[in-house]
């Protein structure tokens, strides 16, 4: 019995091995591929930069001077920060709401968030962007108010299960103490939320940060790109790639997600789990 559960056990940490390195190897090969010369990553894309190959920092500077990277950084970072504490902010106060005046319509703006998240978005893309244009939201400052919309579905979710694990009898002690409601959440509520706040916000943030489509439809290319639309760019007319740069910027959009994720993958567990467990 002992033989077999050791060798259940290293079949399962081998297995895990084996999938790990299954899945960090596109990046490594993206990673040394951006430090070879653009003609040699299609013809050899899978060995190492060698003396002849080596490109040295070449297409991380044409990736940044070229083609604006480092502005589409900055885009993205405000878009990012933007978005998420928008979400945050008043999702978290929504779900509050919902879930402690408990009426025909509280119940029914729960329904609707909980059904904005099964409604694909190919259904609504040509509708939004349409809108966005007659409204003027395709600048940066606007597609904040996009990513509030189709990020509250999931939000609202998670932050409703939270609430529903809070004793009420916190909440009526600090009104009693005469606490009026915006204050009891923001002193009371908010800081017990902080699992499902961290959660949250970790997820959306990698949502926003890598997305495409939406930024694409929505805002003006010609004044604002973001790192996944500067990507896109980089393949030029006429079939032009230019592999190099792109595989740079890769490489320079995905490690700070990475280190990121790596960083609070934990509070990611917790917060899931302490808004899906109770309630």
């Amino acid at each position: 019995m002992r033989k077999k559960k050791s060798l259940a056990s290293w079949l399962g940490t081998a297995g895990f091995t084996v999938l790990c390195l299954a899945w960090i190897a596109p990046i490594i090969i993206v990673l040394y591929d951006s430090f070879k010369k653009r003609a040699f990553i299609s013809l050899e894309p899978f060995k190492l930069p060698t003396a002849e190959t080596f490109a040295e920092f070449e297409n991380y500077i044409t990736a940044i001077d070229r083609y604006g990277f480092m502005d589409a950084v900055g885009w993205t970072v405000f878009i990012t920060v933007g978005s998420v504490a928008a979400i945050l902010i008043c999702t978290s106060m929504c779900a509050w709401f919902i879930t402690r005046v408990n009426n025909k319509i509280t119940k029914a703006i729960y329904l609707l968030c909980v059904f904005s998240m099964v409604v694909p978005f190919q259904m609504v893309m040509f509708t939004l962007s349409l809108t966005a244009n007659r409204l003027g939201l395709g600048t940066p400052w606007g597609i904040i108010i996009v990513y509030l919309g189709f990020g509250a579905g999931l939000a609202v979710f998670m932050f409703s299960g939270f609430v529903k694990s809070i004793p009420i009898e916190i909440e009526e002690a600090a009104m009693i103490d005469g606490c009026t409601p915006l204050r009891t959440f923001f002193s009371v509520v908010l800081p017990i939320m902080k699992p499902t706040y961290i959660s949250v916000g970790i997820l959306e943030i990698m949502w926003i940060w890598n997305d495409f489509l939406l930024p694409y439809l929505v805002l003006d290319t010609n004044k604002y790109k973001t790192i996944s639309i500067v990507i896109q760019f980089m393949k030029g007319s006429y079939g032009r790639v230019d592999m190099g740069a792109i595989m740079a910027a890769l490489i320079m959009a995905v490690i700070p997600v990475i280190i990121f994720y790596l960083a609070a993958q934990k509070h990611i567990i917790k917060g899931v789990a302490a808004g899906a467990v109770k309630g």
